[in-house]
């Protein structure tokens, strides 16, 4: 007689088997589409307690588990100054989850709470310089974070509508900072739909947004991503596309035909080689 499953172990099998299209399929993809883990690697998962990182923390344990490619794995919590009862919630969570998690705490949410200017900003920068030093710390040489599909079109729109210009949300990146360092984004094909139904479907309850900043209602950050949000799903009941169309113009972008870009840092023009490049379909 078979034994009876562990929670997490049902939570688990879910990943490769309920929800094997909608997660499983799309995470295994990004991490080989864009090279996102190499052998050797030592991975630090960043937990911010919400559903995004937490299942980012169970697919990448999946991924260890099952993959030919050697790496360790770190599962990195930090306390920018939680209350007691969500550093609780996260601690129960990750127990419940079977995920071995490090803490260990800073002081970010009052520093900035107590800034003039764009707090979220300033605590999303202060948050990503100190997983990076812990991370580094701890031995790896790299930390992943829970962005998904849906924040990366979201970043893509807002960059146009509110930035003037259209920039992404890459795969990976060099810390500029943190020489040796990487950051990468195994969830950047998984839909933020399908994450909300594995979390329903096995009644898992995390953490939403601690922070005391969200109560500001000034603050201009969440409240223009959540514009787009709204704005994507309208246009979502016209053209169920509209997401997997503006994630593939992503990949598709057509420099011959924009009158302007930026590469490294740098400006370019379409005025370069304009003379000596091949005439173009009008």
């Amino acid at each position: 007689m078979p034994r009876e499953l562990q929670p997490y172990e049902v939570i688990e099998r879910s990943l490769i088997k309920k929800y094997r299209k909608q997660l499983w399929n799309p995470f295994v993809a990004a991490i080989k589409r864009y090279e996102l883990v190499q052998e050797g690697d030592r991975v630090a998962v960043c937990i911010s307690g919400g559903k995004d990182s937490m299942l980012l923390a169970k697919l990448m344990q999946e991924l260890h588990r099952h993959t030919e490619v050697p790496f360790e794995l770190k599962f990195l919590v930090m306390d920018p100054g939680y209350a007691p009862e969500n550093r609780r919630q996260i601690e129960d969570n990750a127990k419940l989850l079977n995920i071995p998690i490090t803490v260990f705490e800073t002081d970010i949410f009052d520093t900035a709470y107590n800034t003039d200017r764009n707090p979220c900003y300033l605590c999303a920068r202060m948050r990503r310089g100190h997983l990076y030093k812990q991370a580094q710390f701890m031995g790896c040489n790299k930390i992943a974070l829970g962005h998904h599909l849906n924040d990366v079109i979201e970043t893509a729109v807002m960059s146009m509508f509110y930035g003037a210009q259209l920039q992404g949300m890459p795969p990976k990146l060099h810390s500029k900072n943190f020489p040796g360092m990487e950051l990468i984004r195994p969830l950047y094909c998984v839909k933020e739909q399908d994450i909300v139904a594995w979390s329903r479907y096995h009644d898992l309850h995390f953490l939403q947004c601690a922070c005391r900043m969200t109560a500001r209602s000034d603050e201009p950050g969440a409240s223009k991503r959540q514009e787009v949000k709204t704005l994507l799903r309208e246009l979502k009941k016209e053209n169920p596309n509209i997401e997997n169309n503006i994630f593939s113009a992503l990949h598709a972008v057509c420099l011959d035909t924009v009158p302007g870009y930026k590469s490294r840092g740098v400006a370019h023009t379409f005025l370069e080689g304009y003379d000596d490049a091949p005439p173009v379909s009008e």
